[in-house]
């Protein structure tokens, strides 16, 4: 009982990292509005660490196709072949191990007093461990045509979950990603 009692505790405390929150940073000094066109830097999509248990054509294939998708819904539209785009953009997929310290409260829960001056109560107990996880994050940079600096850069993590294992869920999970990270562009 204790032990499944320590499960769902750190599953919801895992559950808890797992954020919605979106970061964003652009140059306020730009005029977002003359933006018409984007191209890939190549690579268009960058790997941290470079391993190939997470390094996937697929993945990329995804991201790619999502990040098309939502700049052309923001107006952006993909630089005719040979000529030069307004905008470059670039992701980056990066996953990181962490830990985080869990501590779980199990016993009686304290001492209570009777009418003849003795107390009761079971003992406290204390369990404290370390819990490993893998976090991702995909960060989509946006870069000048002209003079390559970036003006726009939006990005989010969540715990890595297991439950995305076939391709449908994966794509799924990925295009929402892109849409809650470029759904603030063009800043206003």
């Amino acid at each position: 009982m204790l032990r499944c009692i320590a499960v769902v505790c750190v599953a919801l405390l895992l559950s808890a990292c797992q954020t919605d929150r979106v970061n964003r940073d652009f140059d306020a000094q730009r005029d977002f509005g003359g933006y018409r066109t984007w191209a890939w830097k190549e690579p268009g999509l960058q790997y941290q660490p470079n391993d190939p248990r997470i390094k996937s054509d697929l993945t990329e294939q995804r991201i790619r196709q999502s990040v098309g998708e939502q700049l052309d819904q923001r107006g952006l539209r993909m630089a005719a072949p040979g000529t030069k785009a307004d905008v470059q953009v670039q992701a980056w997929l990066i996953v990181e191990n962490r830990q985080q310290m869990v501590t779980t409260n199990y016993g009686g829960g304290g001492y209570w007093g009777n009418p003849w001056g003795g107390y009761w109560g079971g003992p406290i107990g204390t369990e404290t461990r370390n819990v490993d996880y893998k976090v991702s994050t995909l960060q989509i940079d946006m870069l000048d045509g002209k003079d390559g600096k970036l003006v726009w850069r939006g990005s989010t993590e969540q715990v890595v979950n297991d439950g995305t294992a076939n391709p449908a869920a994966r794509e799924l999970a990925l295009r929402q990603t892109v849409q809650k990270i470029l759904q603030q562009y063009p800043p206003r």
